[in-house]
């Protein structure tokens, strides 16, 4: 979640943009679910790929879209943001929608296309994001909710996992609840804003808003705080996590398919 691909690298600054070219600032949602996640992959199944192809059919050339992170095979996005260099003044922002979404999979569609100064990069000006997972808290999954959330059949104490929420808020090195990606990263310290935890009948929401996220973070984290909801750790295993990142570390993930990018914010 927190990192691109090869095929993202790049600096925020004006370089990138060619001579006679202007940037586009898409905003897309998806169904994750058919899909082998955001990132361009051997098999041409990624969101970057679809988007890639949909772009090279209608420019007749190739196309780099930088997105503003990663996200895993399975997970949805409702506000997803990329950019892409394309030739100035070919279509307003209206016919390219229509364009993308006639040449994109039904489950991926452009939102909405803007016209962006060269600067705007998806990624590097990106101040933070905004996930939330789903989770079926009944005895019955519902058939409409299978690939769209968590089916976790046992009561969960909210009050209990509101209150071990607490002390994630705020600044810490989340070294604890990240995934090894295969390299290292510069940083495992980041800011969680704010945790806002909702239940209406059958469905608990937890919603994240932070300045970035680490690989699996958002998973790890919700599959770690339910633990304590479903009264199998103590609110202190949390805090201990916390307190020393990458010494103990949880082995609880959640699985992909309830976490939706929300909202990429600049």
């Amino acid at each position: 979640m927190a990192r691109n691909s090869k095929l993202e690298r790049g600096t925020p600054n004006a370089k990138r943009q060619t001579r006679n070219a202007e940037r586009l600032k898409l905003t897309i949602a998806y169904d994750g679910r058919l899909f082998s996640g955001w990132q361009s992959q051997p098999n041409r199944n990624g969101i970057q790929d679809h988007l890639v192809h949909a772009f090279t059919g209608i420019l007749e050339s190739p196309v780099k879209i930088f997105g503003a992170g990663r996200t895993d095979a399975g997970v949805h996005a409702l506000g997803q943001v990329a950019h892409v260099d394309v030739p100035s003044g070919r279509f307003p922002s209206s016919t390219w929608i229509a364009a993308l979404n006639s040449s994109l999979p039904g489950q991926i569609r452009i939102l909405k296309c803007a016209k962006v100064s060269p600067k705007f990069h998806a990624r590097y000006s990106a101040t933070g994001k905004v996930y939330r997972y789903r989770i079926w808290n009944s005895t019955v999954l519902h058939p409409l909710e299978i690939g769209r959330a968590w089916h976790v059949p046992k009561p969960i104490a909210v009050d209990a996992l509101q209150a071990v929420s607490r002390p994630v808020v705020g600044q810490h090195d989340f070294a604890s609840f990240a995934a090894n990606r295969g390299k290292l990263e510069e940083s495992t310290i980041r800011t969680i804003h704010g945790i806002s935890i909702r239940q209406r009948q059958s469905l608990l929401t937890l919603e994240f808003c932070g300045d970035g996220f680490l690989y699996r973070m958002v998973r790890m984290l919700t599959a770690s705080l339910l633990q304590v909801g479903l009264g199998r750790k103590d609110p202190s295993w949390i805090e201990e996590l916390i307190r020393q990142p990458g010494i103990k570390k949880t082995n609880h993930t959640a699985p992909p398919e309830g976490l939706y990018l929300v909202k990429v914010l600049y």
